[in-house]
């Protein structure tokens, strides 16, 4: 995915590859090792694999191949959108669709066989799209354990089932799952987890009373797919952990056997000796503490590097440098010191911002620990400006590509 040329003629003859400006590069076998890591830790349950926003910035097509490949059953997306952006490009695996509004195209969901998470308030716009479709709809009933956020109450959940299942007796639709999501399992000592499998066993009880055999029941995130073998039942969605980051605060990726996805990189844009004492960027909140080089990367918060992360790692000829002064819109500047005319030969060096760690480079997670922020954030907020480019793809006769 690129930017095109707004204006000009700027083809082969011109020599500019965008891509090597600056480009989030993509290891599709990461993602591969990931899910095969995850499947085994989940096993005898299945594993969806969440390509929401774009699968985490990933970019949510070749992610999602990548991970039907290593053995994922399902694929989770919150909008209907994303679930049918996906069908568009020729993937036909299970879906599941859960975050919704009164605007949400229930029946193209319907159409393209698409699963639907359903708290509820959804079914009488669900029944009225299977209707429409002459199809029934495949629904999963979301039950709030804890969290707070959508699912049925604990207190509707009977009402909720009882017209399910009336539907369903209609032929309008089919209960396919019973689900929830987890609050705090990244957080492996608090209690709250057994209270919400104990909540969640409660309502699968009177589900099944009631008459509904789900095909899957599914409550385990990343961090209990790892951590909590008995939030497992027969599927588990894992979102962060496909992306080879740990959700765990104190243990690294690769201390859970994952392989970080994402490299965000570019090219030192300019070097410049400067004498003691000069400000950088906007406030002149930083000064050099004595004659230095500046160097300038050119990715900024329109990236979707946080503004916030002064300090933030870069690193450049096998050496990280903090980020000094404010990130700006496009650009930040670190600080190599006082290394004289050697600077000008690092014009044009590569500059990671983070990556998979090896030899000590910098991660998603130093990135997040100087914004204040999660790795989740980090490499979800890379925008669309930044190109992706994919490596490890698959091609149709089953070797890697060149």
């Amino acid at each position: 995915m690129t930017y095109p040329v707004a204006s000009g003629d700027f083809g082969a003859a011109s020599g500019g590859d965008p891509l090597n400006e600056r480009s989030a590069v993509i290891d599709l076998d990461a993602i591969r090792h990931n899910v095969r890591r995850l499947a085994d830790a989940a096993s005898p349950a299945k594993v969806m694999a969440v390509v929401k926003a774009d699968a985490y910035g990933h970019g949510a097509v070749p992610v999602a191949r990548a991970a039907l490949e290593a053995g994922a059953s399902w694929l989770g997306v919150a909008h209907i959108s994303e679930a049918l952006a996906l069908r568009a490009a020729g993937i036909d695996a299970p879906m599941l669709a859960w975050l919704h509004t009164t605007e949400s195209n229930f029946g193209a969901a319907v159409a393209a066989g698409v699963d639907i998470g359903c708290s509820g308030w959804e079914l009488d716009r669900i029944v009225t799209a299977a209707r429409e479709q002459e199809r029934p709809a495949r629904i999963h009933l979301k039950v709030d354990t804890g969290l707070g956020r959508n699912g049925a109450t604990l207190d509707a959940w009977d009402h909720v089932v009882g017209e399910a299942l009336e539907y369903q007796d209609q032929g309008l639709l089919r209960v396919v799952g019973i689900f929830s999501h987890l609050s705090v399992a990244d957080e492996p000592e608090r209690p709250e987890t057994d209270q919400q499998l104990a909540a969640f066993r409660e309502v699968l009880a009177v589900a099944e009373d009631a008459g509904v055999d789900p095909e899957v029941r599914h409550l385990a995130n990343t961090p209990a797919t790892l951590s909590r073998p008995d939030t497992h039942f027969d599927l588990v969605r894992v979102g962060l952990g496909i992306y080879g980051l740990s959700p765990f605060e104190g243990q690294t990726s690769a201390e859970l056997g994952l392989r970080p996805a994402m490299t965000l990189r570019t090219l030192v844009s300019q070097c410049k000796e400067v004498p003691d004492g000069q400000g950088v960027s906007y406030g002149l909140r930083y000064h050099t503490s004595g004659p230095s080089t500046l160097a300038l990367i050119p990715l900024g918060y329109a990236d979707g590097v946080p503004r916030v992360a002064t300090g933030g790692p870069v690193r450049v000829a096998g050496k990280t440098y903090p980020v000094v002064g404010r990130i700006a819109m496009d650009q930040m500047v670190i600080d190599l010191g006082n290394i004289g005319p050697a600077g000008t030969g690092l014009l044009g060096a590569e500059a990671e911002l983070f990556g998979t760690g090896a030899g000590g480079g910098p991660t998603a997670d130093d990135w997040a620990q100087a914004a204040g922020t999660n790795n989740y954030e980090i490499v979800t907020r890379i925008s669309p400006r930044v190109p992706r480019r994919f490596v490890n793809e698959l091609v149709l006769s089953g070797q890697d590509a060149p």
